[in-house]
């Protein structure tokens, strides 16, 4: 029996949904606090749009190739440790605002060792919950960062307040902390490993350790829960892509900056997160997969069902909200296919994988949309959205039910 399946079918210790939301509302104060409230700053002090859009771009790299080294988190410290130091550098990045990019390695490391802690503490008839309220906890820390942090901007005369107030809550949730449990380790030592064979240095011990990742990343691809949930990270399906056509077509609908900032701002956000507990809430009564293909043709509905409506203020109020709310469903139910696919094992390795391929989607249907949106208006970039989100539930549907034939034919 490998170290992958002792892991997984041990016992998991019990931790309430609340502690993942508090832990990873650093990752999304950050994020939001980079994106608005620094943008903000650097806007009113002179800086250059380009230069502005160069460093956002850079900061953001962190999170885009964590994968990369992902594996850290499984092969070295305790989960809990690696989350107390990112915690702490990621809280000196917002304090001192210059510290962006290296604020965003640590909380993308951050992100790792709770996802990781995350896939150990949460029972398998949980994992939709669990799902649920970490995605929650992450748009809430998106709003503190972008919200809290510019209301404070925008009322002060001290630039660097936004930044402290911030850390200071990002470290007070952090103490979450304590409320869960260290997994064993996944990877025994090298003296462990064999039996027969003695240690033969540092590099034999690494080469050991990180042939265990690779085995245990196979042993998720080669099963039929891990290939459809990577299927799943390609295709089309609750995107949410079209939320970035709405600023631009809001003229359109009668709305104003003010409509803009409601709607994609705070009232979306909050919605999304109410979103992602109601679709965690569904991830556990019913197959989680089935649950994301549907939420992702309510999302194409909803899509259409805005394209069709009359073009007025108050709809396009309905039509933003409804889609920010199906896209909280969405982005729980990913999570839960997601963890129900990784199991245990290297799991910070295993969930950034899956997490980095999840932004293919988004980036060709930004593409897409847009460039439907451009050539012949909102309802065009819209019906885009939709269509490629029914092809997406139809091409995962019909792979999911042929694998299901071979594999029952394969038995037989």
């Amino acid at each position: 029996m490998n170290a992958t399946t002792t892991a997984a079918s041990a016992p998991r210790p019990h931790t309430h949904p609340l502690v993942f939301l508090l832990l990873i509302v650093p990752f999304g104060a950050a994020s939001g606090f980079l994106s608005v409230t620094i943008v903000y700053l650097l806007g009113k002090a002179g800086v250059d749009p380009v230069t502005i859009a160069v460093l956002t771009g850079l900061s953001f790299l962190p999170h885009t190739f964590k994968f990369l080294y992902a594996p850290l988190v499984d092969l070295t410290l305790t989960r809990k440790r690696w989350f107390v130091l990112s915690a702490i550098v990621s809280a000196l990045g917002l304090a001192l605002l210059g510290m962006v990019v290296v604020g965003n390695i640590a909380t993308a490391t951050l992100s790792m060792s709770v996802e990781s802690l995350m896939a150990y503490n949460t029972a398998p008839s949980e994992l939709g919950r669990t799902a649920g309220w970490f995605q929650a906890g992450n748009l809430g820390g998106s709003g503190l960062g972008g919200g809290l942090a510019l209301v404070i901007a925008e009322n002060t005369t001290l630039p660097w307040l936004p930044g402290v107030v911030l850390a200071i809550v990002c470290l007070l949730t952090g103490l979450a902390i304590r409320h869960t449990a260290e997994p064993p380790q996944h990877l025994p030592a090298l003296a462990q490993d064999s039996a027969h064979a003695p240690p033969r240095g540092l590099l034999h011990a690494v080469w050991t350790a990180v042939r265990r990742v690779l085995l245990d990343l196979w042993l998720v691809a080669r099963s039929r829960m891990g290939y459809l949930g990577l299927l799943i990270c390609f295709l089309p399906i609750g995107s949410g892509a079209a939320g970035n056509l709405f600023p631009l077509f809001a003229a359109e609908w009668g709305a104003n900056a003010n409509d803009v900032a409601a709607t994609s701002g705070a009232l979306s956000g909050l919605l999304s997160a109410v979103g992602c507990m109601v679709g965690g809430h569904f991830c556990d009564r019913m197959d989680r997969k089935t649950a994301y293909a549907l939420f992702g043709i309510l999302m194409s509905a909803s899509a259409v069902a805005m394209a069709l409506a009359p073009h007025t203020v108050n709809l396009y109020y309905v039509g933003v909200l409804a889609y920010g709310f199906i896209s909280g469903l969405c982005f729980a139910s990913f999570t839960a296919v997601t963890l129900e696919a990784i199991g245990t094992g290297a799991a910070a390795t295993k969930y950034s994988i899956f997490a980095s391929l999840s932004n293919t989607p988004i980036a060709y249907m930004g593409i897409l949309n847009s460039y439907f949106y451009d050539k012949a208006g909102s309802n065009a970039g819209l019906y885009s959205d939709a269509a490629m989100g029914v092809a997406g539930v139809g091409v995962f549907l019909l792979v999911a039910s042929a694998s299901k034939w071979l594999q029952k034919r394969l038995a037989a």
